[in-house]
C-alpha cells in the first residue's frame, strides 16, 4: 500500500501519534509525516505510506497556509497559550496600527525560531533546554511569509484572526509574537490551524476516526493520494518495455528513442505503458550534445 493520506490533526494528538496510529492501524512500518505541526494545534497534516515516503522530504519544502489567533497584551515561554504568562501589558493600538504592523511582515523576513522547537543545537532539541530553564543563542533564519490576511480585528478582547500563506521553516507562533512586540503590546498565538499543505488542503482532510472506519472496511486505498499527484506540474513520457527495462536498471535513456513528447520542460514523470508511475527524470545533455533522461527519484 502506497500513497499519500491527508489527515486532519486533532489537537492533543502530535504529528508523532498520527504516525504511530497509522502504522499500528495498517501494520507497515514505512509511514512518515510531511512536516510537524504543533501539539495544540489541528489541521492538515499530509502522512506518507509505504514507498510514498520518499517524497517526504519534498513535500516538507512545499509552502504552508494557516488561521492564527493572535491575543494581544500577553506573552508566554512558548509563544502559544499553553505556556506560563511572562508578561501582561495594556494594549493601546486601534486597526490602522495593527493593518500597518501586520503589513510589514509580509515578504522576505528573518525569523529567530523559538525556545520550545524541535531545532537541534550541539545535539540537545531547543525545548529540552527550554523545559531545563536555559535559553540559548538562535540564528536567525531567512523565511518568507507570502501573504497575511486580517479576518478579524476585536479590540474588546485584544484579538486578531489572520490566514497566512509562508514558506517551510515558519513559525506561526513566532510570527504572532513578534507582530505583538513590534505594536509595543506583546502577543502569543492562541489558535492555530494549518489549512494548506501544498497541494493538500483542509477541505480535502480526512480524521482519523475516518480512517479507522475505512481500515475496518478495507477501503482505505479510496482515501490514498497516488505519489505522482504532488508532480503534476510535470509533464509526462509514457515508455515501452524495452525503454522501461532500462528504467528499472537505472539507465540513462536516449532521448532519440522516445516517440513524441513535450520538449518544453526539464523534469518528466516517467510511465510504463500499464500507466505505472515509475520515476521521475531529468533531461541531462552529454558533452557531444546528445540528450538523456537520467532518474532522479524512482518509486519502482
Amino acid at each position: 500500500m502506497d500513497g499519500i493520506i491527508n489527515v486532519l490533526k486533532p489537537p492533543g494528538m502530535t504529528s508523532h501519534d498520527v504516525v504511530s496510529f497509522i502504522r499500528k492501524c495498517t501494520g507497515i512500518k514505512k509511514v512518515g509525516h510531511t512536516g510537524t505541526l504543533d501539539p495544540g494545534a489541528a489541521g492538515v497534516l499530509p502522512v506518507c505510506i509505504g514507498k510514498a515516503t520518499k517524497v517526504s522530504e519534498l513535500l516538507m519544502n512545499d509552502d504552508k497556509g494557516y488561521r492564527a489567533e493572535i491575543q494581544l497584551g500577553i506573552t508566554t515561554d512558548t509563544q502559544d497559550g499553553y505556556g506560563n504568562v511572562l508578561s501582561e501589558r495594556k494594549v493601546h493600538v486601534n486597526e490602522a496600527d495593527i493593518i500597518k504592523t501586520v503589513n510589514t511582515f509580509i515578504g522576505p523576513i528573518q525569523q529567530v525560531p523559538p525556545m520550545y522547537s524541535a531545532i537541534k543545537i550541539n545535539g540537545q532539541k531547543l525545548y529540552e533546554l527550554a523545559r531545563k530553564g536555559m535559553e540559548v543563542k538562535r540564528e536567525p533564519r531567512h523565511i518568507t511569509i507570502h501573504s497575511i490576511n486580517i479576518i478579524d480585528i476585536n479590540l474588546e478582547r485584544n484579538t486578531l484572526l489572520i490566514d497566512v500563506r509562508c514558506s517551510k521553516g515558519t513559525y506561526i507562533r513566532t510570527l504572532c509574537c513578534d507582530i505583538g512586540e513590534k505594536l509595543g503590546c506583546g502577543a502569543h498565538m492562541s489558535f492555530l490551524l494549518r489549512t494548506k499543505s501544498g497541494i493538500f488542503t483542509l477541505d480535502k482532510s480526512v480524521t482519523v476516526e475516518t480512517i479507522e472506519q475505512y481500515l475496518k472496511e478495507n477501503r482505505i486505498q479510496d482515501l490514498l493520494e497516488p505519489i505522482d499527484s504532488i508532480f503534476k506540474e510535470y509533464p509526462s513520457i509514457t515508455v515501452n518495455a524495452s525503454m522501461e527495462r532500462k528504467v528499472l536498471n537505472g539507465n540513462e535513456i536516449d532521448i532519440r528513442y522516445l516517440g513524441p513528447f513535450d520538449k518544453g520542460s526539464e523534469i518528466y514523470r516517467i510511465y510504463n505503458e500499464s500507466g505505472r508511475f515509475l520515476c521521475l527524470s531529468k533531461i541531462i545533455q552529454k558533452e557531444n550534445n546528445m540528450s538523456f533522461l537520467k532518474i532522479i527519484k524512482s518509486f519502482y
